[in-house]
């Protein structure tokens, strides 16, 4: 007996002005089948999912569900249908909580009650059962990015989605959250879920999914099943040339440019501060801080930043201890940030390119007697479009109309080109394709080589252990010993993640 398919798209394109994003893309979906999507940054996936989901409305072809069509540009209709989406850009209400973000839209506001008792408590086994830790009273706009991510994953579960399409799931979790996730997955596939794994990450593609979908310039390029291919010959698929990782040569290390001494932040809401931390950060060597969000992460790259300052302990820049401390100061030190979230505190969203380009180095680069050079400002922006490969129609295009990735791309530049000393890279590949993340680790690399100090943070462990040459791990704003280059293992580095190891040195 044949089935029929639980989903099938078939010839979608969508055109958004002279861009087609999506060019007569055709694939469909099984009962209980994983699908991978694939593609680099503006290859048309998001998309195409809003499309399915309802946000879009295509210019041509058909979206039909459990065989019947679904109506154009409802996304309730997609809901309706049980379709589950975990959008790649949050979709919350920052001033509500998060028990009523799930909660929003699953019953009709003229229902008296909404039984919080018995969502809350499904909400908790949710939580517990997919390793999304997240307390269902806390108001989202205290969140992490990472704590965001899980509302939004436990939002499309609670909606008991028959398909869903999971966009980067597995971006905030440890190695043990990630295998427990996968595992629950399997099980819900087992019993008929059926779902669409948006990822960057292919060793995870190759894991959890049966087949993969290629999308490279708006066109399926490939289909393969998983069993058939690997990690390698995806990633060519993806980019369309062979992706070769960059070489790591070892370290030259040299002065301490910037020290943590027993540094203690105050908690921000729910968010940790630090804990008496203390860290070094050299000329030419990369630091990895590892961990999962939420830990301390945002309270050292604030206060690297001059957002915020020590509660008690000492800061020091090339030596010298550190009395008056605000974003100028930090900028001024030459310390270049990569900030964790692009949309909130990396871009103005209605600023162009050119203006975000400039954004923390107009004072010093462009700007004289208090008169702009927008000639040299611009040039420096269509510099950073060619050389970091910013798929937009030109440098006066407003930000907010990119994709994430050239929004992502746009702010590396921004960063790399003047040369700092010491680098803030706090998820600088979030959101990149294959060959983007190659690229922006061979710059990280490069500066590296040239003399900066470089923290990176990052909650993917291959990330980490690739690039770093002194991994430390944070948790509850307790900071790790420094462990160097190769003497730790992803278990062992996601014991730590779970406080384990500060217990077990306690």
């Amino acid at each position: 007996m044949i089935v029929a398919p639980v989903l099938r798209l078939c010839g979608i394109t969508k055109r958004f002005g002279s861009l087609v994003a999506n060019d007569a893309i055709s694939l469909s979906l099984n009962r209980g089948e994983v699908v991978a999507l694939l593609g680099e940054n503006g290859a048309g996936k998001t998309t195409l999912m809003n499309i399915l989901f309802g946000h879009y409305v295509a210019d041509a072809g058909t979206v039909e569900v459990m065989g019947q069509p679904l109506p154009p540009g409802h996304p309730r209709a997609a809901l309706a249908a049980g379709v589950g989406m975990v959008h790649q850009h949050f979709t919350l209400a920052d001033n509500l909580t998060v028990l009523d973000n799930i909660l929003l839209g699953t019953r009709p506001l003229w229902r008296p009650g909404l039984r919080k008792a018995v969502a809350r408590a499904r909400v908790q086994a949710l939580s517990q059962d997919f390793g999304l830790s997240v307390h269902p009273d806390a108001r989202v706009g205290t969140l992490s990015v990472g704590e965001r991510q899980r509302v939004e994953i436990l939002k499309a579960l609670y909606r008991d989605a028959r398909i869903l399409i999971l966009d980067e799931p597995t971006a905030v979790l440890t190695p043990q959250e990630t295998e427990a996730l996968f595992r629950t997955l399997r099980l819900a596939v087992g019993r008929g879920l059926s779902i669409i794994f948006i990822s960057h990450k292919l060793h995870e593609v190759m894991g959890v999914a049966d087949r993969a979908v290629v999308l490279r310039h708006g066109r399926v390029v490939g289909e393969v099943a998983t069993a058939d291919t690997d990690r390698h010959a995806l990633a060519a698929l993806m980019v369309g040339e062979e992706v070769v990782p960059p070489k790591v040569a070892p370290p030259t290390p040299g002065p301490v440019l910037l020290r943590l001494d027993d540094v203690t932040t105050a908690q921000a809401g729910t968010a940790t501060g630090l804990r008496r931390v203390t860290l070094d950060l050299r000329a030419g060597t990369i630091t990895g801080l590892a961990g999962v969000s939420g830990n301390g992460q945002a309270a050292l790259s604030d206060l690297v930043s001059g957002v915020i300052r020590p509660q008690a302990g000492r800061l020091h820049i090339a030596g010298a201890p550190v009395t008056h401390w605000t974003p100028r100061e930090a900028v001024g030190a030459g310390i270049a940030r990569i900030p964790e979230d692009r949309h909130s505190t990396g871009t103005i969203a209605d600023f162009t390119l050119t203006e975000n380009a400039i954004l923390e180095g107009y004072r010093s680069r462009f700007a004289k007697g208090g008169w702009m050079n927008w000639r040299a400002a611009r040039a420096f922006a269509e510099g950073i479009i060619r050389t970091y490969d910013v798929r937009c129609p030109g440098p006066d295009t407003r930000i907010r109309l990119l994709s994430g990735g050239n929004m992502q791309k746009l702010i590396l530049g921004r960063v790399l080109e003047p040369g700092p000393r010491i680098i803030l890279a706090n998820q600088p590949v979030r959101g990149l394709d294959i060959g983007a993340i190659t690229y922006v680790h061979s710059r990280l690399l490069q500066a590296r080589d040239a003399g900066a100090a470089v923290l990176l943070i990052s909650e993917d462990l291959d990330e980490i252990m690739a690039l770093s040459d002194s991994i430390h791990v944070i948790s509850e704003g307790r900071l790790s010993p420094g462990f160097a280059r190769g003497t730790m293992t992803q278990q062992q580095l996601g014991l730590w993640m779970a406080g384990h190891g500060f217990a077990d040195a306690a």
